[in-house]
């Protein structure tokens, strides 16, 4: 029976649902920007200041520079780091985050305060077990 009250129900129902295929829409979108191995690597590379490639190369360990000229321009299309040549001094380039990317620094933050903890439990999972194991 279609009565107005499950009319209503439908209706809130396909909004809930759109609503979250939206959000899970946009929360693929920054996975995306920042997964990989080498993307924030990069990105806390470049948070010391501009670099030059192989400064990048360095800091970044056992990167090889064709994936780094590939994150590189892909983080670059994105909008997060820009390029920046100084054609009087022998052209030279260095790299620089953009203000955008100064969106991600509380993302990295609590990332690598998730690790912390997610660390910690696991160390104390381990321990528990190791006793456990011990006591039987």
């Amino acid at each position: 029976m279609n009565t107005p009250e499950n009319a209503t129900s439908y209706i809130q129902q396909v909004r809930f649902a759109s609503k979250c295929k939206s959000e899970i829409a946009s929360i693929m979108d920054a996975i995306y920007m920042i997964s990989g191995k080498w993307r924030i690597p990069i990105l806390l590379a470049l948070m010391e200041g501009n670099k030059r490639f192989s400064e990048i190369q360095k800091e970044v360990h056992k990167i090889a520079s064709k994936v780094l000229a590939h994150e590189l321009k892909e983080m670059e299309l994105n909008g997060f780091v820009k390029k920046k040549t100084d054609y009087q001094s022998r052209a030279k380039t260095e790299y620089q985050l953009t203000d955008y990317s100064s969106s991600l620094k509380p993302i990295i933050k609590s990332l690598r305060d998730f690790g912390i903890q997610h660390r910690k439990k696991m160390r104390e999972e381990s321990y528990q077990r190791k006793n456990a194991l011990a006591d039987y």
